[in-house]
């Protein structure tokens, strides 16, 4: 079994976000409703640190 590097973690995480993102942004595009929009809020607060501001550029809340 392959040992993967720090780098190499970090960097699947990213990508595994990026595609998380991607999936959210879609489902916002077919459901743009209120209830949706504060459950990938809540969903992005888990994933990342910077999710506020996400949250603000995709304007899900205010």
């Amino acid at each position: 079994m392959p040992v993967i590097s720090e780098r190499g973690k970090e960097l699947k995480r990213r990508r595994h976000r990026a595609k998380s993102y991607t999936k959210f942004k879609a489902i916002l595009a077919k459901n743009p409703s209120g209830e949706m929009k504060a459950r990938i809020a809540e969903k992005l607060r888990r994933m990342t640190p910077s999710a506020e501001q996400l949250i603000k550029e995709w304007k899900l809340i205010g």
